[in-house]
Order: C-alpha cells, then sequence, then structure tokens
C-alpha cells in the first residue's frame, strides 16, 4: 500500500520537497551535528524518498546511501542525484553486513510503519551498526493512525501515524540504543502536528 503510493505520487513529491530544508535551522543543525560524529564511515538514509536528505549529507562530506521501498522513488533520485549511490530495498531487512554501518538516517520514514511493528526495525538497524554508530529519527509527534487519500496532487490511499515521543524514545533505548539528543518542537508554517528529532548511540555494553 505504502509502496504504491510512493510509486504514484514520485515525480510530484520530488517537486514539492525541493528545497524543503531551507530556513529549517533546528534540522539542519541536527542533520550537521550528526555528519560529524559519522564522517568517515558508510552512512544510510532509510526512507530516503527522492534523495534530497541523502545528497544533503554528501554534502557535508558523508559517505552516504540511500535506500527506499519504491522503485519510482528511487528512479528520481537516481536522476536528481546521479553521483550518489541509491537501491531498492526495505528498512526492515537490510542488505548491510552485522556491524557495518556507522550511521542510520530515518528522517520522516518511520511513520508509515504500525508502531507495533516498530521494535523490530529498530533491532535491524542496530544489527546493521558499527560500535557507538549513530541513529537519527525524524517524525510527527502525536498518536494516532491518519489516513492519506490525496496528497502531492495524487488520489493514493495509505496510512501514516502520529508517533508518541516517549514511546519512540523507550522502543529505541530497548533496542539497544543509548539516547544522546531529544527534541520537541511547536509545528510551524502549514504543519499540522509538533515534530520530534532523536539522535541515539549503539549501546556497546
Amino acid at each position: 500500500m505504502t509502496r504504491t503510493a510512493y510509486d504514484t505520487v514520485a515525480e510530484s513529491y520530488a517537486d514539492l520537497v525541493r528545497g524543503e530544508l531551507d530556513g529549517k535551522h533546528l534540522e539542519l543543525g541536527l542533520l550537521a551535528a550528526f555528519a560529524d560524529r559519522v564522517r568517515g564511515g558508510e552512512v544510510l538514509e532509510v526512507g530516503c524518498g527522492s534523495g534530497r536528505i541523502t545528497e544533503h549529507l554528501h554534502g557535508l562530506g558523508v559517505n552516504v546511501a540511500g535506500i527506499d521501498l519504491s522503485s519510482n522513488m528511487i528512479d528520481v533520485a537516481r536522476r536528481e542525484f546521479p553521483h550518489l549511490r541509491f537501491r531498492i530495498e526495505s528498512m526492515e531487512s537490510l542488505s548491510a553486513a552485522d556491524g557495518s554501518v556507522a550511521g542510520i538516517v530515518a528522517w520522516y520514514s518511520i511513520i508509515h510503519t504500525p508502531p507495533a511493528e516498530l521494535p523490530a526495525i529498530f533491532a535491524e538497524l542496530n544489527r546493521a551498526m558499527a560500535a557507538d554508530g549513530l541513529l537519527l529519527l525524524a517524525f510527527q509527534s502525536g498518536d494516532e493512525r491518519v489516513r492519506l487519500e490525496h496528497v502531492y496532487g495524487h488520489t493514493v490511499s495509505y496510512d501514516a501515524y502520529r508517533l508518541d515521543p516517549d514511546a519512540i524514545a523507550q522502543m529505541v533505548v530497548d533496542a539497544e540504543f543509548e539516547i544522546e539528543v531529544r527534541i520537541h518542537r511547536a509545528p510551524v508554517g502549514n504543519e499540522p502536528t509538533p515534530q520530534a528529532y532523536l539522535m541515539a548511540r549503539k549501546r556497546t555494553s
């Protein structure tokens, strides 16, 4: 359902989110702090969509690749950023070897997974990370499922979840991460909900 929806909206989505980070000083600061910590290692953006965050991290000197379930999104990302690596893959089952990546970014890509299934995803992300690997999450704050039927100028049918930051933080801790940064901010502009950001380090003992 989610894959089909993003295949449908891929081109329109890429157009609408282009430049979406402009003026977002908090988000830019978080990405810069993440980049400083993982530079020199292999990094994944899971649920990369059209690749804008992957490209931003690359511009910060990060060796980053993007993965996404949507083949059309990957096609768009490869066209927009041909110098970067993108592949079709699920965050539920990464091809990365155990302990092989220095960091993982999930930038609004956990919001389409039912909350009950997120612990398994966080465990998979932990598996792929090297010792002291860094996880960066961004998601919409709340506690509800929203059915989306018309987005980015297209008729679709899929779910998005507004997630409880306390619940997500506990899941991340349970998946053997230590939380280092946790931010909750008010909505700005046309955002319907507060936004949440979490940075966590893989626990090594």
